[in-house]
């Protein structure tokens, strides 16, 4: 006996795809956690596809991904129309290039809206007024070097910088948040700095932004939570999120 059944359109409004590492085990959590209110009214979907990474960060290994990237975009669910897609990886989006990420992910999805962390990073420290930087990272030395030449090209000078000079990813996704937190304000305390970024979505952060700001009188931003704003913005939601930090009570661009 064949059932019948009957179907519906999506109740979401908005729909968010984020190509995840495989070894990022912290995402999936902060995504969640930093877009709450527009999860919970129902108007915000998200959907996550991994691309293979490495144990390591390392130049060798981030270039590596861009022949990964057009399967994991592909993995995508067909029948969904997307919004905004991220490739949710900083050091990967400095090594392959910005353009050339947004590039794979409209070959696979023409016109969509197209994100990642270190793109979203620049429009948040636009956003927020900030140009003289303190940096935070966890990457090894070559890896650092390349996304703060980056910054500087795009006008962001980075006055303090400080990095965990750790390359193992399950290192990285086990830093607590208190590690993260005396790390941006140990960098944050500059006087020059007007506000301070902590790169890599596999760090755990999106809990300490706003004790970060408070310490300091600083902005904040994380690779997560800067990721999430430039989605929510580039997808037309300009609403003031609370809990997030000084970011999420900004709109796109300044």
């Amino acid at each position: 006996m064949r059932l019948p059944f009957v179907t519906e359109a999506e109740d979401a409004d908005v729909r968010f795809g984020l190509v995840i590492l495989q070894a990022d085990e912290v995402i999936e959590g902060e995504f969640p956690r930093l877009l709450s209110a527009p999860l919970a009214a129902g108007g915000l979907r998200l959907h996550y596809t991994r691309v293979p990474s490495g144990h390591e960060v390392t130049s060798e290994s981030l270039a590596e991904m861009e022949a990964a990237l057009p399967a994991a975009v592909q993995l995508l669910p067909h029948e969904a129309p997307f919004d905004v897609i991220a490739y949710a990886c900083t050091s990967g989006a400095t090594i392959i290039g910005e353009e050339r990420v947004a590039e794979i992910v409209r070959r696979a999805r023409p016109g969509v809206a197209v994100s990642n962390p270190l793109t979203a990073a620049k429009a948040a420290l636009t956003a927020l007024g900030v140009r003289r930087l303190g940096f935070v990272t966890p990457y090894v030395a070559e890896v650092s070097s390349a996304m703060r030449g980056n910054l500087a090209a795009a006008g962001f000078e980075t006055v303090a910088f400080g990095s965990f000079e750790v390359a193992v990813e399950g290192i990285v996704a086990r830093m607590t948040p208190k590690s993260v937190l005396e790390a941006i304000v140990t960098v944050g305390e500059a006087r020059d700095c007007d506000g301070v970024f902590a790169a890599c979505t596999n760090l755990r952060a999106a809990g300490i932004i706003e004790a970060a700001e408070a310490h300091l009188g600083k902005p904040v931003i994380t690779s997560n939570q800067a990721l999430a704003w430039h989605m929510l913005r580039l997808s037309g939601n300009d609403a003031s999120l609370p809990g997030a930090g000084r970011l999420f009570t900004l709109p796109l661009g300044r």
